[in-house]
């Protein structure tokens, strides 16, 4: 399989033999390409030689080729990006996220100030050995797990189908842009 900025693909780079990448016997097709403009974007040209046997003096970009179709999927990605659908999943997204990290981080900087601020009152007894400073050190590790198992939930509950039906639809968009079968 070819990867998006044509150049084959190496062992275990991906799903080369994999059931969508296959004819009706079996065998994995050869020239299937990516239109995916994040496929292989964060590696591509890194390193990589010129010709001459010295790096090349600049990093190509991450997208080689400019033929139409590369350009139309790419305006896809644009189009589903201003898309009222997008913009509807990044804002409950940010809704959720910088109110949620606000709170954490408060509350951790509140912890690391009282720690050093008021170590006698972190010190105070609660029960027996256990001091407000052992309990707020514990409710950091409860908070962090609250806020992970929070955030899952309003992925799932708010985001996660909207996210894949953009998806499906961004896909299918593409593959009319390039016009392919489905």
């Amino acid at each position: 399989m070819q990867s998006s900025n044509g150049r084959p693909h190496g062992t275990g780079d991906g799903p080369e033999s994999s059931a969508e990448n296959q004819d009706e016997d079996g065998v994995a097709s050869r020239g299937v390409r990516y239109e995916d403009p994040w496929y292989d974007a964060l590696a591509s040209g890194w390193g990589e030689l010129d010709g001459t046997g010295r790096p090349a003096p600049v990093v190509p970009s991450a997208r080689g080729e400019r033929d139409g179709a590369a350009v139309r999927a790419r305006d896809v990605y644009a189009e589903v990006q201003r898309s009222e659908a997008f913009q509807e999943v990044r804002s409950r997204y940010r809704r959720f996220v910088v109110p949620g990290v606000a709170a954490f981080l408060v509350w951790y900087v509140g912890y690391v100030v009282a720690a050093t601020a008021a170590p006698g009152f972190m010190a105070r007894p609660v029960v027996g050995a256990v001091n407000v400073g052992m309990l707020a050190g514990l409710g950091q590790f409860l908070s962090t797990f609250l806020l992970t198992w929070a955030y899952a939930r309003h992925a799932r509950l708010r985001r996660d189908r909207a996210a894949l039906e953009l998806r499906w639809d961004t896909q299918e968009l593409t593959r009319g842009a390039q016009g392919g079968a489905s």
